[in-house]
């Protein structure tokens, strides 16, 4: 399997409904390798299960059009622009209306106290092909709090 550059996308949100957090589109001819993600939050202290996925779109939720050097950041600095598709029905964050969720690739429920991280060994990495949507997505309203979320993907091509 090829390497190529790596980059993380991130953001951080008061998230209290179901909803897609973050979602990755891959540019035109260049796939994508999830490496790694992530759902913290910071403020509770509270004791409390929460679940989130890693779901296929079949149509693109709207979203919070990501912004390179804000949501997105290269992993090398010497990395070229990532070929990332950017747009409020491409990569972003914080989605206002859901789009059409495919296959579910990833599924787990966590205690908030400690977090989520997806860190998969690399049998179990999820690929996105050329010009394919994922999304990092509460199926069920999580308790009202500030979360952060980060993934790290590799671009193949």
């Amino acid at each position: 399997m090829p390497y190529g550059d790596t980059y993380t996308v991130r953001h951080s949100a008061s998230v209290s409904t179901a909803i897609t957090v973050v979602q990755i589109a891959a540019g035109t001819a260049v796939p994508l390798l999830f490496l790694s993600g992530s759902a913290t939050q910071r403020g509770s202290t509270t004791s409390a299960q929460e679940e989130i996925s890693f779901v296929r779109k079949t149509a693109a939720a709207t979203v919070t059009a990501a912004v390179v050097g804000t949501h997105v950041f290269k992993r090398s600095p010497n990395a070229p622009s990532p070929s990332l598709q950017l747009g409020t029905a491409l990569t972003g964050v914080i989605a206002t209306v859901e789009g059409t969720d495919g296959d579910i690739l990833w599924r787990e429920a966590f205690n908030v106290l400690n977090g989520y991280k997806y860190l998969p060994v690399p049998e179990e990495r999820i690929i996105v092909a050329g010009g394919g949507i994922i999304g990092l997505k509460f199926f069920t309203a999580p308790a009202a709090q500030n979360w952060s979320f980060q993934t790290s993907i590799m671009e193949l091509g």
